[in-house]
């Protein structure tokens, strides 16, 4: 068994925002993203039919949902998207690699993921 380091041997994010599967498995997918300034176009959505758990290993970062409310985000941050919740990335520090950990859960089969959030 090799060790990896969510840290080391980040792709350049200069020109575009890089997506790196880690795990697939089970219908679960664990990726790395690597972003340094790109945002999502202000009438981009994603929404998704897999619920997402998203956490920001460095940097600083910014989602915004549907509604208008917006959540700021830094390292040692993490928030569970639910599935068909349409949001976006509104900013990412053009100054610093933000490194994003993303766990997609596999489709819901009728039921919310259970979500247990150690504070604040």
């Amino acid at each position: 068994m090799e060790k990896a380091n969510l840290l080391r041997g980040l792709p350049d994010a200069g020109a575009a925002e890089q997506f790196e599967p880690l795990l697939e498995a089970e219908g679960v997918l664990v990726e790395r993203i690597t972003s340094r300034g790109q945002c999502s176009a202000a009438d981009d959505w994603y929404q998704s039919a897999r619920a997402e758990w998203v956490t920001v290993v460095q940097g600083r970062a910014r989602l915004m949902w549907e509604d208008g409310s917006v959540l700021e985000m830094e390292a040692g941050d993490h928030v569970t998207i639910p599935a068909g919740c349409r949001h976006r990335v509104d900013w990412t520090d053009p100054a610093q690699d933000t490194v994003w950990l993303a766990v997609h859960l596999p489709e819901s089969r009728g039921q919310a993921p259970t979500v247990r959030n150690q504070g604040t």
